[in-house]
C-alpha cells in the first residue's frame, strides 16, 4: 500500500508541475502576442497617420491648381482620396478663406484636413496661405537704361530692359536684356571705359549689357534675359477711379474745386489724408535730360485746407485727377493714385516734398503710388529723405531734377521703384558732383511682394506657397 501511494503522490506532483508551468507558458505566450499585436497596431496607426499628412498636403496641391486655373468655383473642398489604382485611401477636407481689397483677392488662407478610412480619428491638417509676386520683388525695375553711381547701395532684384552701368554695391543679382548697349556721355562715357568691357565700334561706345567701373559685384550681373513685359504690369487706372469713386477717395481736378487749383497736397497722416488745394507754386530753374533747362513749378506758395479723409480699411484707395504734392506718415494700407483720363488730357505727375514713411515691422502697413507720368523729388526735400513704399512712374520715370548749387546729404529708399524712363536722383557736372543726393541706399520691403497695398501690380498670375504650417 505504501508503495502505491508514494507512487501516486510522486506521479500527481509531475502533473501539478507540467500544469504549472503549461501556465506560465501559456500567460508569457498571450502576453507576448498581445504586445505584438499592439505593436503592429500601433505601427499601422502610426503608418496611418504619416499618410493622414500625406493626404492633406494632397488636398493643399489639389486646391493650389484650382486656383491657379480660376476653377477653385466649381472645385469640391471635401471628398475621397484615392491611390493611382483607385483604390479609395481616405477623406479629405478644405476650409479657404479669401483676403480681399477693394473686392479684389489678394491672398487665400487655405486649412487641408488628410485622414485615413481605417483610422479617421488620426487626421492631420496644414494651414497654407497662397499668394503672387508683386513689383515689390524687385528694389528697381526699369524700361531704360541707366547710370547707378558709386555712392550708391543696392539691396534687392534690379532689372532694366535697357542697358546698366552698375558703378553702385549691389548685393543682389543684376540682370539686363541687352547683349550690348551705347553708352554716351550722360552715362559718363565721355572717355569709352575698354578696360572694363566696352569698346569703340565707330565712335560709339559699346558696353556690355551690365557692367561696372567702380563698386559693382560682376558674379551678380546676369545679360542678356528675358525682358520684363511693362505692359503687363500697367495699372488699370479708369478701373481704380471707378472703385475710388464708389468705395474709397476721389478728387477731381483741383480747378472745379477751386478756381486757382494747380494741384492736391496730400499730408498721410496715421490713417487719414489731410487733402489741401495749392493755389500758388514758385518756379525754380532746373533741368532734365528729357526737358533740358525750364522751370519746375514745384514748390507750394499758397494753399488752402480742403478735406481729411479717413483710409477706408477694405478699399485702401485715393484717386486725383490731378498733380498731387505727397508726404507725411501712414499707418495701415493706402494706394494712392495722381492720373488724368479722357476727355482730360494732362499727364499727372506725384511730387515728393518730404519724407513717406510707415511702420516697416507691421504687414498690416503698406503704400503704393502710382503717377500717371512722373515721380519726382522736389528741390526743398530733406536733408536726409527716406521713402517707404512702392513708387510707380507708369509713363515717365521716377527721380530728381538737377538744381543749382541744391545738394543733399542721404536718400533711403525702402521698398521699390517702377519707373518706365531713366531714374536718377543725383547728378554729376563735368566730372563731379553737382546737385541732388550725395549719398543713396535702396532696399526692398520683403512685406511688400507678396501683402503690397491694393492695385499693386502683380509680376505672376499664378497663385505659390508663402507660408507652410501644420496645425
Amino acid at each position: 500500500m505504501n508503495k502505491i501511494f508514494h507512487k501516486n503522490l510522486s506521479e500527481g506532483s509531475i502533473t501539478l508541475y507540467a500544469m504549472i508551468m503549461m501556465s506560465v507558458f501559456l500567460i508569457i505566450f498571450t502576453s507576448l502576442v498581445g504586445m505584438v499585436i499592439s505593436r503592429l497596431k500601433a505601427a499601422d496607426q502610426l503608418a496611418s497617420y504619416e499618410q493622414s499628412l500625406a493626404i492633406a498636403e494632397a488636398g493643399i496641391n489639389y486646391y493650389r491648381w484650382c486656383l491657379n486655373h480660376n476653377v477653385e468655383g466649381n472645385c469640391p473642398i471635401n471628398f475621397t482620396y484615392e491611390d493611382s489604382q483607385g483604390v479609395q485611401l481616405g477623406r479629405i477636407e478644405i476650409t479657404n478663406l479669401s483676403n480681399q481689397a477693394c473686392g479684389e483677392i489678394v491672398s487665400y488662407d487655405v486649412v487641408s484636413k488628410g485622414y485615413t478610412l481605417k483610422y479617421p480619428t488620426l487626421d492631420r491638417s496644414i494651414s497654407i496661405q497662397y499668394a503672387r509676386e508683386s513689383v515689390g520683388k524687385y528694389v528697381t525695375l526699369l524700361n531704360d537704361s541707366v547710370w547707378a553711381g558709386a555712392d550708391i547701395e543696392l539691396k534687392g532684384l534690379y532689372h532694366s530692359n535697357g542697358g546698366i552701368r552698375m558703378d553702385g554695391e549691389n548685393q543682389s543679382l543684376v540682370t539686363s536684356t541687352q547683349t550690348e548697349w551705347v553708352c554716351t556721355l550722360s552715362f559718363g562715357c565721355s572717355v569709352c571705359p575698354t578696360s572694363d568691357g566696352c569698346r569703340l565700334d565707330g565712335g560709339k561706345c559699346m558696353c556690355p549689357g551690365v557692367f561696372t567701373t567702380a563698386n559693382g559685384n560682376k558674379d551678380l550681373f546676369s545679360f542678356p534675359v528675358p525682358p520684363f513685359d511693362f505692359n503687363s504690369i500697367t495699372v488699370d487706372i479708369a478701373n481704380i477711379k471707378s472703385i475710388a469713386q464708389s468705395s474709397g477717395i476721389y478728387l477731381p481736378p483741383s480747378v472745379n474745386l477751386n478756381a486757382n487749383g494747380k494741384g492736391y497736397h496730400v499730408i498721410l497722416s496715421n490713417n487719414s489724408i489731410k487733402v489741401n488745394i495749392i493755389t500758388k507754386l514758385s518756379p525754380v530753374w532746373a533741368y532734365s535730360l528729357e526737358e533740358g533747362w525750364h522751370y519746375d513749378y514745384f514748390i507750394i506758395s499758397s494753399e488752402v485746407n480742403y478735406a481729411t479723409y479717413n483710409i477706408h480699411p477694405s478699399c485702401a484707395v485715393a484717386f486725383f485727377e490731378d498733380d498731387v504734392w505727397v508726404e507725411g506718415t501712414l499707418q495701415g494700407k493706402l494706394t494712392l493714385v495722381s492720373a488724368q483720363l479722357p476727355p482730360l488730357s494732362k499727364n499727372t505727375n506725384a511730387i515728393l516734398p518730404g519724407s513717406i514713411s510707415y511702420n516697416l515691422n507691421n504687414p498690416k502697413d503698406a503704400f503704393t503710388l502710382i503717377a500717371e507720368n512722373n515721380i519726382l523729388i522736389g528741390p526743398q526735400s530733406p536733408n536726409d529723405m527716406e521713402l517707404r513704399g512702392i513708387f510707380i512712374a507708369q509713363n515717365g520715370r521716377f527721380g530728381r531734377n538737377l538744381y543749382l548749387n541744391n545738394y543733399r546729404n542721404s536718400l533711403e529708399v525702402r521698398g521699390s521703384i517702377i519707373s518706365n524712363g531713366r531714374v536718377g536722383t543725383k547728378w554729376i557736372c563735368g566730372g563731379s558732383y553737382c546737385s541732388g543726393y550725395a549719398r543713396r541706399e535702396n532696399s526692398i520691403d520683403t512685406e511688400l511682394i507678396y501683402n503690397p497695398a491694393p492695385f499693386t501690380p502683380f509680376i505672376e498670375s499664378k497663385f505659390k506657397i508663402i507660408n507652410w504650417e501644420e496645425l
